[in-house]
This record gives C-alpha cells, sequence and structure tokens, in this order.
C-alpha cells in the first residue's frame, strides 16, 4: 500500500509578499497578473523597492503539499533550497507541517530562490521570481522510493524553467508509473503554456502525465484559442486520466475523455489575495482524488481550499482546513 497520498515535486521558494497600488506595478516595472523571472541583481533592486512585507514559505508545489496535509493527506516533496537563512526557514516550515522533505540543500551559491509577490486591491497578485537554488534540481534530487510510495507524483509547469529539473520531472514518472501510480501536472502560468507549450502537449499524449490541472486562461493558451469549448474538448483527448479546468467564481470543470462536469466555486464575501488559489483547489481535489471520492466532492474540496486561502494574505493555510465545517462534511462523507 501506498505511504502517501501524494508526493509534490516543484521550486522550493520564499515567498516575499507586499500589498500595493496598481501605479507600484508601473513604478516597478513589473507586469500585473504574472509570474516573471528575474535575476539576482533585479531580485536586489525589487526587494529594496519594496513597501512593508511578509516573508513566508511558497512554491507552487510546496503550497500544493501544504494544504494536502492540511486536510488530514500524507505527503511529501521534492524540492532545492541552499544552506542559507531561507532555506533554513523553508526546510522549518513544510516539516512542521507534518510533510517528509529529505532533498539535500546546496553548500553555497546560489542563493535560496525568493519570489518578490505584488498583491494589489483587486487581490491580484503579480510575480517577481529569482530561482535561485531551484536551477539546481536534478535527476540525483529524485528519490526512487518516495515516488513509489506515493498514489499520485504532482508537480509544477514552472520546473520547466530551470533545465535539469525536466530530466529529474521524466525518470521521477517513470518510478511512478513502474509502481503502477498516477503523475498529476498544474500548467502554472499561461506564460509558462506560452514558453513550452509542445512539451507540456507532449507530456500529456504521451501519456507521462495522467492528471491536468490549469486554470481558464492556462487552457485557452495551451490550444492558443479563445473558445473555452474548444479547449475543454482537445484537453480532454490528450489526457490520459482527467484534467480539471478552474474557472475562478465560476468554479470548475472536470474532463474525462468527452465527458465533462461541472461544478461550483466557494462563494467568499471579501478576496484578500488570489495567491495560492490555485495550488490549494489542486490539494483539494487530490485529497479527495487519493480517498476515492468522486469528481463532485473532490472538486468542493477544492473549492472550499480555495475559498479560504483567498480570504487571507499568503498561500499556506493559517489553521486546519479539516477543521473548516464545509471540508468536515466532505471529508466525512457528507
Amino acid at each position: 500500500m501506498s505511504q502517501y497520498d501524494v508526493l509534490t515535486i516543484g521550486n522550493a521558494i520564499v515567498d516575499v509578499i507586499s500589498r500595493v497600488e496598481d501605479e507600484a506595478l508601473l513604478r516597478l516595472a513589473v507586469e500585473k497578473s504574472a509570474m516573471t523571472l528575474i535575476d539576482a541583481e533585479r531580485a536586489v533592486s525589487l526587494y529594496e523597492a519594496m513597501g512593508p512585507a511578509v516573508e513566508m514559505s511558497g512554491g507552487s508545489a510546496g503550497n500544493t503539499v501544504a494544504g494536502l496535509v492540511s486536510l488530514g493527506g500524507t505527503g511529501a516533496y521534492i524540492g532545492k533550497v541552499s544552506s542559507d537563512s531561507l532555506g533554513e526557514i523553508f526546510a522549518h516550515d513544510i516539516r512542521s507541517l507534518g510533510v517528509r522533505y529529505e532533498t539535500a540543500p546546496l553548500s553555497g551559491e546560489p542563493p535560496t530562490a525568493r519570489c518578490m509577490i505584488l498583491v494589489t486591491p483587486d487581490g491580484e497578485r503579480s510575480m517577481s521570481t529569482y530561482l535561485g537554488a531551484c536551477v539546481e534540481l536534478g535527476p540525483e534530487d529524485i528519490d526512487e522510493t518516495l515516488v513509489a510510495a506515493a498514489k499520485v507524483t504532482y508537480f509544477e509547469g514552472y520546473l520547466w524553467d530551470p533545465p535539469r529539473a525536466k530530466d529529474a520531472i521524466v525518470k521521477a514518472a517513470t518510478i511512478a508509473h513502474d509502481a503502477g501510480n498516477e503523475v498529476a501536472m498544474t500548467l502554472s502560468d499561461s506564460f509558462c503554456v506560452d514558453r513550452y507549450r509542445g512539451e507540456f502537449l507532449e507530456l500529456m499524449r504521451s501519456g507521462t502525465v495522467d492528471i491536468v490541472f490549469a486554470n481558464e486562461a492556462e487552457a485557452l493558451a495551451l490550444y492558443e484559442t479563445d473558445d473555452l469549448d474548444d479547449a475543454l474538448v482537445r484537453i480532454g483527448q490528450d489526457t490520459k486520466r482527467l484534467a480539471v479546468v478552474t474557472r475562478s467564481e465560476k468554479g470548475c470543470v472536470v474532463v474525462r475523455g468527452a465527458e465533462r462536469q461541472t461544478f461550483e466555486a466557494t462563494r467568499v464575501e471579501t478576496v484578500v489575495d488570489t495567491t495560492g488559489a490555485g495550488d490549494l483547489f489542486a490539494a483539494g481535489f487530490l485529497r479527495g482524488y487519493t480517498m476515492g471520492l468522486d469528481d463532485a466532492r473532490s472538486a468542493a474540496l477544492g473549492a472550499v481550499a480555495a475559498g479560504h486561502i483567498i480570504a487571507q494574505i499568503g498561500p499556506r493555510p493559517m489553521q486546519p482546513l479539516a477543521k473548516i465545517p464545509q471540508a468536515a462534511r466532505l471529508l466525512n462523507g457528507g
């Protein structure tokens, strides 16, 4: 039997989150609602120019496994940090949640990755990411025993930016499938899709990936269309097991081949920060999926987790998600 529900693989990043007005994005030359890769010099200058900020461990796949264990699941994580103060913060934070994390840190340069996140009054986040130690993640960091012990191995599309990480993911997918387990990915960002469209489609069509998570913009970008129905038909044809396309307040669509079901979002009175919404939706859905729940309850768990996270600052739950009444009912068969 599998020891873990989900193993996630991603860029191990410490988030630096600051609330700003829209004019600050223009002043700082930051593209709104996008994730932009930056170099070390830009990272230093942007950090110095930001106002008061909150620092916390983040990274897309890290947020997902944090949400999964907060919902009572078992999880593990693979991601590269450096042996510096931010690396120690990241390792402590994720282990304190009950996530297994044993990736060996780098000694020396480059330093641990950090993402400067500017959150505007509409709750949108604009991210500038310095990958730092993340670029050193490689096949040697893939623990074969760990991958074989997870029902689902999930990775973020952002990993296609660090070159050696691609080989690491292919290795992990082979191990997972050989053990009779499944592989999932998130497309991460429409700009990421634009960079690696052909490679992402090949991962799906070849069966390297069984499950795909995307938001509406990413699904449209993947097929270079402005017709969502067209994108849903094609993503159903290209995925081996299923695809889940989120649509913010419009809920989500679960696609299994030619079949599709639409599920509602959780109503949120005030959107504070959309950072991590997709990550936490994936956490909730995968928690339900690995429990054997049907798509409706898995999607509902995803919606509850995403709705909770956008009502707070930061992408990691500040209270156990399993104790939220809506989540507790779903987890207990309601």
